[in-house]
């Protein structure tokens, strides 16, 4: 005997509307090829283009709340490989690095003007692995297809920036209305597999016993506020602090 009523209902199969605003959870989904952190190994995708060296990062994201609530959508971000620019360095990968660092202000309330140390701080990861569940306000889009066999499906327009009037009303709870970005190409989304090349983070990557701490949102417990657990003293900063607002 089946009983299917606690499976969850069928979502609907139409796109989010083009220009919509939403709080967003990143998933990676690991493609088997190393990156070049210890945190990274096998979390890379290799396109599957004949005579491509791209690889990228595989990632989904959900809508966690409001009307939207659980419905999807699928990118992936260049991290090495494709074009590159009159300076060789990857367009893709500097396209990527540029949408991360917007996601991180996002989840976090960085002003993204704000350079301070504890700011940079915060924007400092092991590797790309501590995206991975990440939560931001991002602004939805819809990405024409350029072949008849296949829909249009929803992309990751831009993460949405605490300066931006939408970002707190989206923190807030509000129903934002959607504001339609101009049109655009299929090849024309951030990040996109057919541009980029290797990433510098700047170092080396770091031994293990080396490694800064998880990402808070990937740690099950939290201190309370301004405390270490167990002791009442300040807490110490141990790096990205997503979820510690």
């Amino acid at each position: 005997m089946y009983d299917f009523s606690d499976v969850e209902p069928q979502q609907s199969s139409d796109l989010i509307a083009d220009g919509s605003f939403a709080k967003v959870i990143m998933t990676i989904r690991p493609g088997g090829v190393d990156g070049q952190t210890e945190i990274d190994r096998g979390l890379l995708k290799a396109s599957t283009t004949a005579g491509s060296d791209v690889l990228s990062l595989d990632s989904e994201f959900t809508v966690t709340e409001g009307r939207l609530a659980r419905r999807k959508f699928w990118q992936t971000f260049t991290v090495s490989g494709g074009k590159v620019d009159e300076k060789g360095a990857s367009i893709g990968w500097n396209i990527s690095k540029r949408t991360f660092r917007a996601m991180i202000d996002s989840a976090l309330g960085l002003d993204p003007d704000d350079n301070t140390e504890e700011a940079k701080t915060k924007r400092r990861l092991r590797g790309l692995a501590d995206l991975d569940g990440i939560t931001f306000v991002a602004k939805i889009t819809v990405e024409p297809s350029t072949d008849s066999r296949y829909p249009d499906k929803n992309k990751l327009d831009r993460p949405v920036l605490p300066n931006e009037k939408e970002w707190r009303a989206v923190m807030d709870g509000e129903d934002v209305a959607p504001s339609p970005s101009r049109p655009r190409s299929a090849s024309s989304g951030a990040g996109s597999a057919s541009t980029t090349a290797k990433p510098v983070w700047g170092q080396p990557p770091a031994k293990p016993a080396q490694q800064a701490a998880a990402a808070a949102w990937q740690r099950p417990t939290t201190p309370p506020l301004g405390l270490e657990a167990g002791n009442g003293q300040p807490a110490k900063p141990a790096g990205p602090a997503w979820l510690n607002q």
